[in-house]
């Protein structure tokens, strides 16, 4: 059986009987239980099924609501409120010290972090390749890349070999972004995926800081990445209202608006 014929086989049997087990599709497929695992990371990047706790369940017919929701492309990412974004990646930079181990992710923010970063000894591990590109040029700041499943909206590393690569890492400081900040969920993401790289990404630092222009704020995205007791600073812009900010600065995480 090809590969893309084994993809149609399995998203015929997730819709068919609204989940299967990875043994199951395994069996049927014949193929190990570690590249059905693979196949259905790869199904459910492109939308046609989600992944489920030892298998897939459909999402035929699911309101349009429960899905994961598409990345935006990073072309439209990176001019969306660009001004505030990179006054956000002026403020991160600061706090960057020479010798840091620090992380990076595969958002618009840090990319113009990367862009300003100076050339100084510093040990930067990310999962984007814009990211990693735009560092390349600086000859003292080492880059580790995650590697990984490649989504093409983002062009950032995902799924379960970027997952388990950064389990061999911990640093001083990770800058993160995404799509949604709230007092009651947390920090939110539209596409799973890059949900649990990011809530990942979260757990090995020191100091978890966050960089969201005012327009995440009050937003509830698709998937959970962490609560906010795993965020140490906010960096955000001036058009968030100080009343706004306040019941995150009563949660102990510092914030800093610019």
């Amino acid at each position: 059986m090809l590969v893309a014929e084994r993809y149609e086989k399995i998203v015929q049997l997730v819709n068919e009987r609204g989940s299967i087990r990875v043994a199951e599709l395994s069996r049927i497929c014949g193929v190990t239980e570690e590249t059905i695992r693979r196949d259905l990371d790869r199904l459910e990047e492109s939308g046609r099924l989600r992944r489920s706790h030892g298998g897939a369940v459909s999402v035929k017919d699911q309101p349009e609501i429960h899905r994961s929701q598409p990345e935006v492309p990073y072309a439209e990412r990176e001019i969306m409120n660009a001004a505030e974004k990179q006054r956000i990646a002026e403020e991160a930079v600061t706090l960057i010290s020479p010798n840091d181990r620090i992380l990076l992710d595969a958002s618009s923010t840090a990319w113009y972090m990367a862009r300003i970063i100076p050339d100084i000894p510093l040990t930067v591990l990310t999962n984007s390749i814009k990211v990693a590109a735009e560092l390349s040029a600086k000859e003292k700041v080492q880059v580790i890349s995650t590697g990984g499943i490649l989504a093409h909206r983002s062009l950032s590393f995902v799924g379960p070999l970027a997952e388990r690569s950064l389990d061999a890492y911990y640093v001083d400081k990770a800058f993160l972004s995404c799509k949604g900040v709230h007092l009651e969920r947390g920090l939110s993401e539209s596409n799973e995926l890059q949900a649990r790289i990011k809530h990942k990404m979260m757990g090995m630092t020191d100091q978890a800081i966050v960089l969201a222009d005012a327009s995440k704020f009050g937003v509830q995205a698709f998937t959970q990445v962490a609560d906010l007791s795993q965020v140490h600073m906010i960096i955000t812009d001036r058009r968030l209202p100080d009343h706004e900010a306040e019941p995150y600065q009563a949660l102990g995480i510092s914030f800093r608006s610019v």
